[in-house]
């Protein structure tokens, strides 16, 4: 759609739209993998890698996350990712913030990630959080390094900042030639039309992004207040979300929040036992979450 690659300031060529950002990367996964290919992704990373990796056959490789004890605890270890890749290495996935754990790879390492990546491998950075990235973080969009490095693909979408999760749409940018291959296995009309005409004017939308920013920046720190409070450790995070330590399994609060009508998510199927992931809302929200965690914790 030209009036939506004109809104990102993003040429035709370069993009591929995806029914949700999930899609691309399966498109990716299509056209870059076969059962005797590898991909390659960090462990506590999301669920959707390993998914379209063992739709195609291929292998998957999981490179160990930081330790605890790490200035980014359970974060991308770059290093760990690299000792992975070999010749059957097709694709490797790496999520900037990561979900579930927020973490993320600041300028400096991203950049020598992307330089020590071998050219056939295909570099899927997945920036669905992007939006929420405050400045001081030094999150790099990998947008940035897209001429240089021809096998790198960026993937976005409108199901988080811009809150248009129901109608699915994400989109890729990549080298126009991994951009052809890309759309050669997309399926013909993907995307409905009142999702691209929304998508777009999402984007013209630019006082409604600011607000989702302002609120997840005071409800970021609203929840950290209330960490603090309870003794309870969290994961840094460059998202709108807030990976925390319970101290105890982390199922268990899952479901005592549920039975009183606040849902969190359990992150035990990421490897993550003892943390919850605790999206960030408006601020009764948040609230509404703190005061029921003071009743489970005095209980």
């Amino acid at each position: 759609d030209s009036d939506f690659s004109a809104k990102l300031a993003i040429a035709m060529a370069r993009l591929t739209v995806g029914n949700g950002s999930n899609e691309v990367r399966e498109l990716v996964a299509r056209a870059f993998l076969t059962p005797e290919h590898e991909a390659v992704f960090s462990e506590h990373a999301f669920a959707v890698y390993p998914i379209v990796t063992q739709a195609i056959g291929a292998t998957a490789r999981v490179a160990k996350a930081h330790p605890s004890a790490h200035a980014m605890p359970h974060g991308h270890n770059p290093a760990a990712l690299l000792a992975l890749i070999n010749d059957r290495t097709r694709v490797v996935f790496i999520a900037n913030p990561n979900n579930p754990t927020g973490t993320w790879l600041k300028t400096a390492e991203l950049q020598e990630f992307l330089e020590a990546v071998p050219a056939p491998v295909i570099i899927v950075v997945d920036e669905a959080y992007f939006e929420y990235v405050e400045v001081e973080a030094d999150c790099p969009s990998a947008l940035r390094w897209l001429n240089r490095f021809p096998n790198l693909v960026v993937t976005r979408t409108f199901s988080k900042a811009y809150g248009l999760a129901g109608l699915r749409v994400g989109y890729a940018v990549s080298h126009p030639q991994v951009a052809d291959l890309l759309n050669r296995v997309r399926q013909p009309f993907n995307v409905n039309s009142l999702a691209l005409v929304a998508a777009a004017a999402a984007l013209d939308d630019v006082s409604h992004l600011e607000r989702s920013r302002a609120v997840n920046r005071a409800g970021m720190q609203q929840l950290q207040d209330a960490c603090r409070q309870w003794g309870l450790k969290w994961l840094p995070s460059a998202g709108n979300f807030l990976c925390v330590n319970m101290q105890r399994p982390g199922r268990e609060v899952f479901l005592e929040l549920l039975k009183r009508g606040v849902i969190v998510r359990p992150v035990d199927n990421y490897g993550l036992s003892q943390y919850v992931r605790i999206s960030i809302g408006a601020e009764a929200e948040n609230t509404r979450l703190i005061e029921t965690m003071n009743d489970i914790l005095r209980g």
